[in-house]
């Protein structure tokens, strides 16, 4: 078991710095999953903890120990990768034992340990067939129970499931979560992959161009994002965001006129008493949480382009003002291409962001 933490860490090649002083503190046992655009410094910020990539600047300690300049060998951590990295040649087994008798780890110890990841991962029956011999999902079994065996302080996940067909995944993200649970052991997930990351983490790292923008548990960076870039990046759907302006602020309370119709006019609450009237702002709302008709601060009529039925609920997306937009509705709606929906806006469910993207409420 192990705790990291990750003090003003920095990555430079050359001149071009990657990772501008990250600041993290991952507690022992936890499921920690870093999320990003692509080129956000999530890959690079976890080969650094792995020791694949030199730390430019700053502070790596695991289990209190200053491990910038210890080999990866000797960090107590295993990872695994996009791609499997298994022997072909070599049978489950052999790969499962393979790092351990390179190490010259007791036999008797090895085959234990074999034996026991075996079961945990239900590959016991697999133990004789080659990598060609296994699906796409077994080989990530093994490729898990390779670093299982080796019995780490830390495991480290690279998009371990990116390759996968989607019916594999979400077996494989159920088979992660109970094998995080059976070992209570740290975890450091790196994917780009919202439901993943809103399923297993106990903790979001959210990154964009190598800074930190928000750390926190999966509802909380949900409901309480920090600025504009959280609340469009968490969530699937995404969060829909309308152009306004400012026409007042009374009280602890803004006035705003959605841009795309300047008839649709209501109040939000404002924390921020910086705003003043004539700002141009940003107001987000979640999918889900439009409301029906009346029931909100204001309504507005959107054009249905395509709408999405899933069972009990459906996905509208349509267009307002040149806005697109996604709205989820609670049950199946029969809307053509060329109808229109009525939707409300309730004020305690908008976010209000200004033009940098700093949240304003």
């Amino acid at each position: 078991m192990a705790e990291l933490s990750l003090n003003n860490i920095v990555k430079r090649y050359g001149s071009f710095e990657i990772i501008h002083g990250a600041d993290l503190d991952v507690k022992d046992g936890e499921f920690v999953v870093f999320v990003g655009p692509s080129g956000c410094g999530k890959s690079t910020l976890l080969r650094m903890i792995a020791g694949l990539e030199d730390i430019t600047g700053g502070e790596l300690k695991i289990s209190g120990r200053v491990v910038n300049d210890v080999e990866p060998a000797d960090r107590g951590i295993a990872m695994v990768f996009q791609s499997y990295a298994l022997y072909p040649h070599l049978t489950v087994e052999e790969n499962l034992s393979f790092g351990l008798r390179m190490n010259g780890n007791p036999k008797a110890d090895t085959e234990r340990r074999v034996r026991h990841v075996a079961e945990i991962l239900q590959i016991t029956e697999l133990m004789t067939r080659r990598p060609k011999q296994l699906s796409g999902g077994q080989r990530q079994r093994v490729a898990i129970g390779r670093a299982i065996v080796r019995e780490p302080q830390v495991f480290l996940f690279d998009e371990p499931l990116s390759n996968l067909d989607a019916e594999l995944r979400v077996q494989m993200r159920v088979e992660i979560s109970r094998l995080h649970k059976q070992l209570g052991t740290t975890m450091i997930y790196v994917t780009h992959d919202q439901t993943e990351a809103m399923t297993l983490a106990d903790k979001i790292v959210v990154l964009r161009a190598g800074n930190i923008e928000q750390i926190g548990a999966p509802l909380d960076l949900y409901d309480d994002p920090a600025n504009q870039f959280v609340a469009g990046f968490v969530g699937s759907p995404k969060m829909n965001f309308l152009r306004a302006e400012v026409t007042g602020v009374k009280a602890g309370r803004a006035t705003v006129v959605l841009t795309g119709d300047k008839t649709v006019r209501m109040e939000v609450p404002l924390s921020d008493r910086s705003v003043t009237s004539g700002a141009e702002v940003t107001l987000g709302i979640r999918p889900e949480h439009f409301g029906e008709a009346g029931q909100g601060e204001a309504d507005l009529t959107v054009a249905v382009d395509v709408a999405e039925h899933l069972g009990n609920t459906s996905y509208i997306y349509a267009n307002f003002g040149g806005e697109q937009l996604i709205i989820e509705q609670p049950e199946s709606r029969n809307l053509g291409k060329t109808e229109t929906l009525t939707v409300s806006l309730p004020a305690a469910r908008t976010f209000l962001f200004d033009t940098a993207g700093k949240r304003l409420r």
